[in-house]
């Protein structure tokens, strides 16, 4: 399925929560204020405490997917840790953790990015020259993506050679991705309401999580988060407090 910000707009206005809250001016602040209050007094709550049916909004989206990246660039490091130390590394972790990145990132989180965003900075004449880096690294970063992935193998893991470029490559991507998601979530999402009016905002919105679901499935996110938990498990490097320094 494809999406088309400016399609949707000309589709009847649906009142879901999103747009409801946006419709409704002074109402809607109140019932936001009412969830808020509700939660203090200890009605129902969603999943880590947060009030039912809350409302996404894009940059959020986007910044909680960056969340799924650092969690795999953290599973990269572990592998480069191994490969240094001389230890063992099982390539089906890694293997996967290359194709949640092939899969949830690249073609749908940067696909995001790519059709929706970066025309729509373009066309306004706003951060032309982040934006045109910023798809400069999403090609190179398949291009290391489909290494890691060719060199992510029970054979390959085996020879000292591609041991030695797998750990190269991890750390090319990691250089690159870290400062990447960074300028994104300081500069270019933050400056989405810039480039969108409130209502097309709104259907931005709707329409990734359209994709997401048709892509993932219901709960999509929450599913990817799971196998990145259960990646990180079988390396052991799940447990937060393992990260805590000695002081």
């Amino acid at each position: 399925m494809e999406l088309h910000v400016e399609e949707a707009m000309k589709k009847p206005f649906d009142v879901d929560r999103r747009r409801f809250l946006k419709a409704t001016g002074v109402a809607g602040t109140g019932l936001l204020a009412a969830g808020r209050l509700g939660a203090l007094a200890g009605e129902p709550q969603g999943k880590e405490g947060a009030p039912e049916e809350a409302g996404v909004t894009p940059a959020e989206d986007l910044m909680r997917e960056h969340g799924v990246l650092k969690r795999i660039l953290l599973v990269y490091r572990e592998a480069i840790r191994r490969v240094d130390s001389g230890q063992d590394l099982p390539p089906q972790p890694l293997s996967d953790a290359a194709g949640i990145i092939r899969r949830f990132i690249e073609e749908y989180h940067e696909k995001l990015e790519e059709d929706h965003l970066f025309p729509r900075f373009k066309k306004a004449g706003k951060l032309a020259d982040l934006v045109d880096i910023l798809a400069r690294q999403h090609q190179a970063g398949r291009t290391i993506t489909e290494r890691v992935l060719r060199l992510a193998s029970a054979e390959a893991i085996k020879s000292p050679g591609d041991r030695k470029e797998l750990a190269e490559d991890l750390r090319l991507f990691i250089r690159m991705y870290e400062p990447h998601e960074a300028r994104e979530d300081t500069v270019l999402f933050p400056a989405l309401r810039t480039v969108f009016n409130p209502r097309e905002y709104d259907v931005l919105g709707d329409a990734f999580e359209d994709k997401e679901h048709e892509l993932f499935g219901e709960d999509g996110f929450e599913k990817m988060v799971d196998r990145v938990a259960g990646i990180e498990k079988v390396l052991g490097i799940y447990d937060l407090s393992e990260f805590t320094p000695k002081i």
